[in-house]
């Protein structure tokens, strides 16, 4: 069984991925609720952090039904990041992750996310760094490499291991990809097989199916798999990986009414975290998943997504389940 520093986790554990706008804490709680073993804040900024800024400071919100929950921070600064480790630890996550993974032009360029992976011993001791200066367990979530000339992942995650970092999750692409073409897992494996790695090694990127999941596990090796993607405005994807993962057989897609009970407690839960103008705003990303497949659909979608008023989206909600109620769904 894999472990983050003292916490135990299940066989094979998924893990909800840190992503902007999408995983905040109403969209955690319902991934949670649906299987979801271990998930992470939307990546917040250091320099926001210390700054006080406002959207920084709220993405620290964190509830007691989310645990095992990490929040994760990003930034370059060494003296930064430590004083945003102080303002974080206030909040009593259970892990700490740090992001030196994302492609963003305005992330990288400030030398932070991905564009840490230009300067790998920089990266390693900030790592120290931050595990010297709190007892929460520090994690990394990371790329493969800048570029496919500069892929030096098992070096990479031993020495990050070395210096105190308690699991790594490793998107299977470089930063020049972004997030076009395919997700490589076979470097992940090299590290996953490096005899001195002990801490788990996660694996994130093209996880779209619960038989990819299970090629991760048994092909690959990996401790875990880390979910993105597959995951925006669907939760139950936790679900069908874990059924499936256990019986071999794919449970049927949820019913149209949990489809618009699930929209509805999220839009609900958006308003009553953030307002309703964010809230309404924020959740339209979510819609075209939590709907996809339905034929002669647009009409709806648009109601859905262009409204900034809470009352028409829920009446929305309510035209769907009165027009499309019988609709079966299948498996993508």
């Amino acid at each position: 069984m894999p472990k983050i520093g003292d916490i135990e986790l299940p066989d094979f554990p998924l893990l909800l991925a840190p992503m902007e706008d999408v995983s905040d804490p109403p969209f955690r709680a319902l991934c949670k609720e649906q299987g979801a073993d271990v998930v992470y804040t939307e990546f917040i900024s250091s320099e926001g952090l210390i700054r006080d800024a406002a959207k920084s400071v709220m993405k620290l919100d964190i509830y007691e039904k989310e645990r095992p929950v990490g929040i994760q921070i990003f930034g370059a600064n060494l003296e930064s990041m430590l004083q945003s480790v102080e303002i974080v630890e206030k909040s009593k996550p259970d892990i700490i992750d740090i992001n030196f993974g994302c492609p963003v032009k305005k992330v990288v360029s400030k030398g932070a996310g991905a564009g840490i992976l230009k300067d790998i011993d920089l990266m390693v001791s900030l790592t120290e760094a931050m595990a010297k200066h709190t007892k929460l367990p520090i994690t990394v979530k990371t790329r493969l490499g800048w570029d496919e000339d500069s892929i030096k992942i098992v070096e990479v995650a031993e020495r990050l291991q070395d210096v105190g970092c308690k699991a790594i999750a490793i998107h299977g692409r470089t930063r020049a990809q972004m997030y076009k073409g395919s997700a490589k897992w076979e470097p992940i494996a090299e590290v996953k097989n490096n005899p001195r790695m002990h801490i788990p090694v996660f694996g994130n990127g093209d996880v779209d199916s619960p038989e990819a999941a299970v090629r991760m596990r048994d092909e690959y090796g990996l401790d875990g798999a880390m979910i993105g993607r597959a995951s925006i405005g669907y939760p139950w994807f936790f679900k069908e990986v874990k059924q499936y993962i256990k019986t071999g057989i794919r449970i049927a897609p949820p019913t149209m009414t949990e489809r618009v009970q699930a929209a509805r407690r999220h839009l609900e839960m958006a308003i009553d975290w953030k307002g309703e103008k964010l809230g309404v705003f924020e959740t339209r990303r979510h819609y075209t998943n939590y709907f996809k497949g339905i034929p002669n659909f647009k009409e709806y979608r648009m109601k859905m997504v262009t409204s900034d008023d809470a009352v028409d989206v829920f009446a929305a909600f309510d035209e769907v389940l009165e027009k499309f109620g019988d609709y079966e769904f299948e498996h993508a």
